[in-house]
């Protein structure tokens, strides 16, 4: 392989694994059910876990779907700020999707070259200092966690829609900070195993030639 195709490929191989950790985070709806019960969410709130789930899933279905064009939940009105965040996080929802799409099978092609050329030491040094990157954010978020999610708020979003009033939007008293820290740690996981099961593969390899 040329260097323009290692880099290629490493870059794809990294982006479907980021966006693959975001999309089953995302998908992960037995964490918001465990928390549901760990945040006592329902007592916060005032409706049954069924309840809650239901029109989880209906938010999700909103997210996730191009198209389901309105966001419907059966026990949350939304205001109008409200929408337009929603509208903005199912924007980066599809962006997500669509990295994982895209790069998905340039990733297959890479882990191929390297498996029939005998290359998978190539990446050895790339899991190593890609990994850092995950435990670097998780400290910063282990310290400060209201900081870290205020910065990431405004690092993506181009508006402060995305701090809820809950007399306005009373969803985001489902949805309190805990559970994203939840699904933040999820994702680091993930994605660092991610990684590590790369990392295991090249060495192995190795160890057997």
């Amino acid at each position: 392989m040329s260097r323009w195709e290692r880099w290629l490929g490493s870059g794809a191989l990294l982006l479907a694994l980021l966006s693959l950790s975001i999309t089953l985070t995302i998908n992960a709806t037995w964490l918001y059910r465990l928390d549901i019960q760990w945040l006592h969410i329902s007592r916060t709130v005032g409706l049954s876990p069924a309840r809650l789930m239901h029109n989880y899933g209906q938010l999700l279905a909103y997210l996730e779907l191009p198209w389901v064009t309105n966001l419907q939940m059966t026990d949350f009105p939304t205001s109008f700020t409200g929408m337009v965040h929603f509208e903005d996080v199912k924007r980066l929802f599809l962006v997500d999707h669509g990295v994982l799409l895209v790069s998905l099978g340039p990733a297959i092609w890479y882990l191929r070259q390297l498996r029939s050329r005998a290359e998978q030491w190539r990446l050895l040094r790339l899991t190593q200092i890609v990994a850092v990157i995950p435990l670097v954010l998780a400290g910063c978020m282990a310290v400060n966690f209201n900081g870290f999610f205020i910065a990431f708020h405004q690092l993506l979003f181009r508006n402060n829609d995305w701090l809820f009033d809950p007399r306005l939007d009373p969803v985001i008293t489902a949805l309190p900070d805990t559970f994203f820290l939840h699904c933040f740690v999820l994702a680091f996981v993930l994605f660092e195993a991610g990684l590590a099961g790369l990392y295991w593969w090249a060495h192995r390899a190795i160890q057997r030639a």
